[in-house]
């Protein structure tokens, strides 16, 4: 159904613009034979004052938060029982879990980089379309950690020449709301509603895409519209946003035969 009331798309980039840094983790588990998303549940169940909570607020370094991150990680006392806790309400037999764990925080977050570092094509088409209308704002609203990395509000520089492709991905958008600047973070709805203040918009005038459903429950309460993008769903994503917006966003898919493109 079209939503002609509609001034703002407001795009996560992590997981949505660009490919999912989780699936990194998921890989890491596999790999050291850990049960599936424990590594995940560990870090969200730390709350608040997780380092990964804390890096995204801009409260840590770089080099602090490997070392934070990894001690974390490495948690069993508090991670067996987040993840016993997780299979309860999943409903789901509980796993072996481990005894010991050795997390190298530095290893881990330089994977989700690099699994991060590739364009969603799908969404990179319909981002360019939109804008191409002239119609909408294109806002992105994302949990990231680039003032930590780079000390300033620049963009990511994870590899020799990275840098300048983190500043097209910042182009593609109208304004760029970024965790580690503004000091807050998804869900917190405060982070939303600065979003739409910087833009001139009511929440209810925005429609909102991410891959994490806690996100989007925040901002459902605040009375934006919401789709969510699941690992591998971007394509059904954009034909909902193409039915919101009531543009072509998805043809010619046929001649792509790529799922990403490089940053």
């Amino acid at each position: 159904m079209s939503s002609p009331h509609l001034k703002a798309i407001v795009f996560d980039i992590g997981g949505v613009v660009l490919h999912s840094p989780f699936i990194a983790i998921d890989q890491y588990e596999l790999e050291k034979g850990l049960p599936k998303d424990y590594l995940n549940v560990s870090i969200t169940s730390r709350g608040p004052s997780g380092a990964w909570q804390k890096f995204e607020r801009g409260e840590l370094s770089l080099f602090s938060f490997y070392q934070q991150f990894g001690r974390d990680l490495s948690d069993t006392d508090n991670g067996n029982k987040w993840y016993a806790q997780y299979c309860a309400r999943k409903k789901i037999e509980r796993p072996t879990l481990p005894v010991t764990l050795d997390i190298d925080g530095r290893e881990l977050f330089g994977r989700m980089m690099r699994q991060s570092a590739a364009y969603d094509c799908h969404i990179l088409r319909a981002i360019r379309r939109i804008r191409a209308s002239g119609r909408w704002l294109i806002i992105a609203l994302t949990n990231n950690y680039s003032k930590n990395i780079t000390g300033s509000s620049t963009s990511i520089p994870l590899t020799p020449g990275q840098a300048p492709m983190q500043f097209h991905l910042r182009a593609l958008f109208d304004d760029f709301c970024d965790s580690s600047e503004l000091g807050m973070r998804k869900p917190d709805p405060e982070f939303y509603l600065l979003a739409c203040h910087r833009n001139g918009i009511r929440p209810s005038e925005a429609v909102f895409l991410d891959d994490i459903g806690m996100n989007l429950k925040a901002a459902r309460a605040l009375g934006m519209e919401t789709i969510h993008v699941p690992i591998g769903g971007t394509l059904v994503a954009v034909k909902q946003l193409e039915g919101k917006l009531g543009i072509d966003l998805t043809s010619d898919i046929d001649h792509d035969n790529t799922t990403s493109a490089k940053l």
